[in-house]
């Protein structure tokens, strides 16, 4: 547990900017799904923003780490494809 803490806490700071806006990011997208709440067309478009957004910046952040593979793009992709079913069972019922 104690290296796991560790690992972490090296990963924060050496990423702190891209952790911050994939953060920021998600406010963003909580904010928007409670501010056009109902009208489901929007909450569609917000979901579908954040997750392309998500891709986005998971590719980004491999591409800095020159760790960039096909399996973590698809990891990424599938991430958020689940989000977007979730989100469609929770919201659009």
């Amino acid at each position: 547990m104690k290296h796991l803490i560790k690992y972490l806490k090296v990963e924060l700071k050496k990423h702190l900017f891209d952790y911050l806006i994939l953060l920021t990011a998600g406010v963003f997208f909580l904010m928007g799904l409670s501010l056009f709440k109902g009208e489901k067309l929007m909450e569609f478009l917000i979901i579908f923003a954040f997750t392309s957004l998500y891709i986005i910046w998971g590719i980004y952040h491999h591409i800095i780490e020159n760790t960039l593979h096909l399996k973590a793009v698809i990891e990424y992709i599938l991430i958020a494809f689940t989000l977007i079913f979730l989100m469609k069972i929770i919201i659009f019922p």
